[in-house]
């Protein structure tokens, strides 16, 4: 079966005379975002070749700290249901999600209802 289509997600990054992001963008058509404004990307890419992860992870110089708190919270619980989907591991994603519990409470992260 051949490839039926393709879709682009795009990043433009505003940088300092330092190069250090001032404004970060991102589109992407299919799923309704055009020139949408972010304060921080975090992209993880699997090379098979080298059996290694790519990353790139960029922020705001304006990204309030207790915001990269939050954005990091999320990212890990994102991680634990993104690994029990890819691997059915749920004894695993379970001690993931009891890790995400343990760094939210000592980042005195609010608990969302």
């Amino acid at each position: 079966m051949g490839i039926n289509k393709t879709s682009d997600i795009k990043f433009k990054i505003a940088l300092d005379e330092n190069q250090i992001p001032e404004k970060l963008y991102w589109t992407a058509k299919d799923g309704g975002i055009e020139n949408e404004e972010a304060k921080a990307i975090m992209l993880n890419i699997w090379d098979s070749k080298a059996k290694e992860t790519m990353r790139i992870d960029l922020w705001t110089k304006d990204m309030p700290v207790d915001e990269m708190k939050v954005f990091f919270h999320q990212t890990l619980v994102a991680m634990a249901d993104t690994f029990q989907r890819a691997t059915a591991d749920e004894k695993m994603s379970d001690t993931m999600r009891d890790f995400c519990d343990y760094f939210a409470e000592k980042l005195e992260l609010k608990k969302e209802d």
